[in-house]
Formats: C-alpha cells, sequence, structure tokens
C-alpha cells in the first residue's frame, strides 16, 4: 500500500475555502415603552443641557475677557448720551452680566429638558398607535462580505 503524501502549507493555499452567505437577521420594532423614552430622553437632554452650558459659559469667558462686552457698552452708552446725561432708562451694562447671561441660559436649558422629555414620550406614544395600524418598522441587519 502506497503512503498518501502529506499536504504542505503551500498546497491547502491554493484550495479557496468554501464561500459562506453572509448572515443576515431581520427584525421588527414592533413596540417602543413610553416609560423607556422617557427615561432615556431625559438622561439625553441633561447631557444636552449641561453642554450648552459649559458652552455659554466659556464663551462667555472668552468674550469678556476680550472686551467685546465693554466695548458694546461704551459704544451704546456714546450712542444714548446727549448733554450728558443718558436718554435711555436702561442700564446697558447689566445686560452682559454673568449671572443675567448663564441665569438665561439655564432657564433656556431647563425649558428644553422639559419639552425634550415630553416631546420625545409623546412621540413613541404616537410610534405605538401608528405601529399598530401598520406593523412596526422592519430592519435587516447582514454581516459584510
Amino acid at each position: 500500500m502506497a503512503t498518501p503524501e502529506p499536504i504542505t502549507g503551500q498546497e491547502r493555499r491554493d484550495k479557496p475555502a468554501p464561500l459562506k452567505a453572509p448572515r443576515k437577521a431581520h427584525l421588527v420594532l414592533r413596540r417602543v415603552e413610553p416609560w423607556s423614552a422617557m427615561k432615556f430622553s431625559f438622561v439625553v437632554s441633561l447631557v444636552c443641557f449641561v453642554v450648552l452650558f459649559v458652552a455659554v459659559a466659556v464663551l462667555y469667558g472668552v468674550l469678556s475677557a476680550l472686551g467685546v462686552f465693554d466695548s458694546i457698552v461704551n459704544t451704546v452708552t456714546q450712542l444714548t448720551v446727549a448733554d450728558g446725561k443718558t436718554n435711555s432708562g436702561i442700564d446697558i451694562k447689566s445686560w452682559f452680566e454673568p449671572v443675567r447671561i448663564l441665569g438665561y441660559t439655564a432657564l433656556l436649558g431647563a425649558v428644553n429638558v422639559v419639552l425634550i422629555t415630553a416631546l420625545s414620550t409623546l412621540g413613541s406614544v404616537i410610534y405605538n398607535v401608528a405601529s399598530d395600524l401598520v406593523g412596526g418598522v422592519e430592519v435587516t441587519f447582514s454581516e459584510a462580505e
């Protein structure tokens, strides 16, 4: 009996590997829990609020260090002064105080958190009603070839 010759590494590489079809997963999103949507959107909107607040604080610091607010106050004061008296009863300098700017930013951010959370929760309820009528969103995932 003849002994078979061993297959070397080069001979193994010459043979093409059998091709496998990519795997596919077919999913249907039929329901979104409103409570989960509310919690998730609340956390995301809080993160956006923090980012907004920090961005405004940094921007205010940079503009204040560059003297932009002082220039605006001086320009408005020069335009409204007649005979040594200001014609407007408005204290323009108080408009650019950090407490006022950051306070309005906090107020706007809080309103955004409430609105984004409420609208996302309402959106999930509307999606659930529409999904009951049309069957949901169908998604197919497949591996890259």
